[in-house]
């Protein structure tokens, strides 16, 4: 991370209330828990509840942009069925003037037969070729109606079949959001079972975990020197400023700013101020994303968590991220092992020589 940076990343954290990094305590007696459990094990159950819960917001995440493009789509095809049903309009309003100029121009004489009896037979001939045009013109006009009734049909078969679906997706969305919902339920009746000692003694160890897993990440190379090789892209700059401007705002799930965020709602709103738009949610940034070998991070990079993909955060350099941890915490800067690492994704990747 450059000077100026780390100066801004470091600013911008004692404003907002967090640290760097986790700051040595001595060892807090094991008060004991609620069932017999030990305070590990509390630290299990609770750690286990944000997971599904973040999972379950990933997913709600997911449903809610699916929801969104279908109802883009709903739309456009609104508006091609209304402007295919303006076309069969002026159709139909063709082919009646055609039966109305049929039905005042009808005879019982063969074209044949007034030929036969005309004075002039070469003005016949060119009153037939006359006639012949308006013949094809007619037969255009019908075609035109037959084939405007075709794409109106169409149209209308898709629209009904988008705005289904678009229902369908409605209803998902709530049973995800009920979904969310519950998780945050079973994560609350779990800190009210505790007493403030037990909650304290789950905090403490939790923090002398992210300290441990950190110094086994930074002492088995898979951060490579442990230096920042390369500088950010001019976007990821971008993103990483803006990222560290949103640190002290809370965490909501579903949120994408600017009020709060979740944790793949900040990483996304980041790189959409880049001008780099990405997937809405940790699991298609991790899905779409080029991916990077840990030892290869540069700040701006997304640092993806849990074997399925459920969290996401920004990597600021010096083995820090920026996070928007969970459900009653802010958006802080944290250690990089914060959460068990499943990768790393570049959104930038092939601009590393783009200037700054």
């Amino acid at each position: 991370m450059s000077g100026r940076l780390l100066r801004l990343v470091c600013t911008a954290a004692v404003a907002a209330g967090t640290v760097l990094a986790p700051v040595p305590a001595a060892a807090v007696p094991e008060p004991p828990a609620p069932g017999g459990r030990s305070v590990s094990e509390l630290l299990t159950d609770l750690q286990r509840l944000y997971q599904q819960a973040e999972e379950a917001t990933e997913t709600y995440n997911a449903t809610a942009e699916k929801l969104k493009e279908q109802r883009a789509e709903v739309r456009r095809l609104d508006g091609q069925l209304a402007r295919a049903r303006l076309s069969l309009h002026d159709s139909r309003g063709a082919a009646g003037r055609l039966a109305r100029q049929q039905y005042q121009n009808s005879t019982d004489i063969s074209p044949y037969v007034r030929l036969l009896l005309a004075r002039d037979p070469q003005h016949a001939l060119d009153q037939g070729h006359v006639i012949g045009q308006l013949a094809r013109e007619r037969a255009e006009t019908v075609g035109r109606l037959t084939g405007s009734e075709k794409k109106a049909d169409g149209l209308a078969r898709k629209a009904r079949a988008a705005l289904d679906r678009q229902l369908t997706l409605s209803v998902q969305q709530k049973k995800d959001r009920d979904a969310v919902r519950k998780k945050l339920d079973d994560v609350e009746e779990l800190l009210a079972s505790l007493t403030e000692e037990q909650r304290g003694a789950v905090a403490e160890l939790e923090r002398t975990d992210v300290e441990a897993a950190q110094e086994d990440l930074v002492t088995s190379g898979a951060l490579g020197s442990g230096e920042d090789a390369n500088e950010p892209t001019r976007a990821a700059d971008r993103a990483v400023r803006y990222a560290v401007q949103q640190l002290g705002k809370p965490y909501e799930w579903g949120a994408e700013g600017p009020e709060a965020y979740d944790c793949s709602g900040l990483t996304s709103e980041a790189w959409g101020y880049a001008g780099r738009p990405i997937p809405r949610t940790s699991q298609e940034q991790w899905a779409r994303l080029p991916r990077i070998p840990l030892r290869e991070l540069r700040p701006g990079d997304l640092v993806v968590y849990f074997p399925k993909a459920t969290h996401v955060a920004i990597y600021l350099g010096g083995g820090q991220v920026v996070q928007a941890p969970r459900t009653g915490e802010k958006v802080k800067v944290s250690p990089l092992a914060s959460h068990p690492i499943l990768g790393a994704v570049r959104p930038d990747k092939g601009q590393d020589r783009e200037a700054r």
